[in-house]
């Protein structure tokens, strides 16, 4: 397909459906619980902290605590932070107490627990399973989807027990890993037998200055151009795509004028100014907008997480995503490349895949912004002439609650991008093998199970990485 430029056009990145539920409600009226016992406090007195917080101190425990460090997570019922050390050292608990955490002694090592991802590595390599550090219970939680059966699951299960019971727990999952592809409010990419589509991330400014956005690498190995309008002329081009291995591409718009305005596009107009990029933390409440199911929240169970993907191109073969973010927020086909980010504006991942939905609910993985922006290069934030006064920060989630059935014509214009289609004309014809994999997925056939374009799952990865730009030619933001 040729490429069209288009002059002066606005990149709205819409990383989501265009629903926004009620679960969510609360995002926007900041609970801005800052770190109010920070001064006047006892230095041994727990902080009071938000999420930004949180990470920020966990980071300066990690490097304060060294080896004595086995990890954190953030209780969000009392605001504070939890951090494991390893040995009794009164000195090591002082100064912890002192940075203002509440210290839990405990018997894994994250060195132990990195010993332990390894071992599931060389022996339990198999399609549908994933594990991930939980802090909370200091061990490895390994789990496996439905498809782990007969030998599969005797293997991972002889394993883990040979880890012993103090060191990992197994679980089992409804449904497949499969990464989310296809969507609604999305980005589209024409490929050898049709049409994908995809999610948009953040907007980002490449490393040379140019505007770009961060959307899930499975879409930028399947599709290399992508279109703001279903069958409509490229705008975007992909510079850089890692998959498997990681999940994150780097996608530039084709005109070096677009405004690619920093924040995530929440439905009805409604934006959440996105501020900086930090890293996740165990415990704490994020939000996901995806072109499929919209904005959902939920917390995060796990860090550094392991997914193994049944390969599309290789039926005996493997797709292994590692140093992921696992997630209770569901997510559907379609989602893929959306934004995982924080109340406050913390830009946190990009939706990869995982298994369940959104009606009984499943384990949901994440590429980290943080790993995803050193990668490239880019840097958050606007590119090209992108105004900060496009984001609605303040804005309530609840009352941009859009019509979920409303389709991509009825919302083209305006802040809604025109590449909201129709979800069932997407999700549904993607084949439950969506976890797009490899380079196998550029062709668009290994990945495309389906008869029709939209039955394409592994480009159909691609929820929402160009399509969020608006038909209009208005302002396009991250839905």
């Amino acid at each position: 397909m040729s490429h069209k430029r288009i002059p002066k056009r606005k990149a709205a990145i819409a990383v989501g459906g265009v629903a926004a539920l009620g679960a969510a409600a609360f995002l926007i009226p900041m609970a801005n619980a800052s770190q109010d016992n920070a001064s006047g406090a006892t230095a041994a007195a727990p902080k009071t902290l938000k999420a930004t917080g949180a990470s920020d101190l966990a980071a300066q425990l990690q490097e304060l605590l060294g080896q004595a460090f086995a990890g954190s997570y953030y209780d969000s019922g009392k605001q504070q932070l939890v951090v494991n050390v390893v040995n009794g050292d009164n000195n090591v608990i002082v100064q912890a107490q002192k940075a203002g955490a509440v210290v839990r002694q405990v018997a894994n090592s994250t060195k132990a627990l990195e010993t332990a991802a390894r071992t599931l590595k060389a022996k339990a390599t198999i399609p549908g399973t994933a594990w991930a550090v939980d802090p909370k219970t200091n061990k490895v939680v390994v789990t496996a989807d439905s498809t782990v059966t007969g030998s599969k699951w005797d293997t991972l299960e002889s394993t883990v027990q040979g880890l012993g019971s103090d060191m990992a727990t197994l679980k089992k999952t409804s449904g497949s890993f499969k990464t989310f592809v296809s969507g609604g409010d999305a980005i589209f990419s024409q490929v050898q037998n049709g049409e994908v589509r995809c999610s948009l991330g953040f907007n980002v400014t490449a490393s040379d200055g140019s505007p770009a956005f961060l959307t899930a690498g499975h879409c930028g190995v399947a599709a290399k151009d992508w279109s703001d309008t279903e069958g409509g002329q490229p705008v975007a081009t992909v510079d850089q795509a890692t998959f498997p291995g990681n999940d994150f591409s780097l996608v530039k718009y084709d005109d070096a004028t677009t405004q690619a305005p920093s924040e995530v596009n929440i439905g009805n107009g409604q934006t959440v100014a996105i501020n900086q990029a930090e890293d996740a933390t165990v415990g704490t409440t994020v939000f996901r907008m995806g072109s499929t199911t919209g904005l959902h929240d939920g917390q995060v169970t796990g860090l550094d997480a392991t997914v193994n993907f049944q390969s599309e191109t290789d039926p005996n073969g493997v797709d292994t995503v590692n140093g992921l973010i696992q997630t209770n927020v569901c997510a559907e086909a379609g989602d893929s490349g959306g934004s995982l980010f924080t109340q406050d504006g913390g830009a946190v991942g990009l939706t990869s895949g995982g298994s369940g939905d959104c009606t009984s609910g499943g384990e949901t993985f994440f590429q980290p912004v943080t790993a995803a922006l050193q990668a490239t290069g880019a840097t958050l934030g606007a590119g090209g002439a992108a105004g900060a006064g496009d984001a609605g920060a303040s804005a309530d989630p609840s009352a941009s609650a859009a019509d979920p059935s409303a389709s991509a014509g009825d919302q083209a214009g305006g802040d809604q991008i025109g590449g909201a289609a129709d979800p069932s004309a997407t999700a549904g014809d993607q084949s439950g093998t969506g976890d797009v994999s490899g380079t196998g997925d550029e062709t668009g056939t290994g990945d495309q199970t389906g008869t029709g374009a939209n039955d394409q799952s592994g480009a159909n990865d691609q929820s929402g990485t160009a399509a969020d730009q608006s038909t209009s030619g208005k302002h396009h933001k991250n839905r």
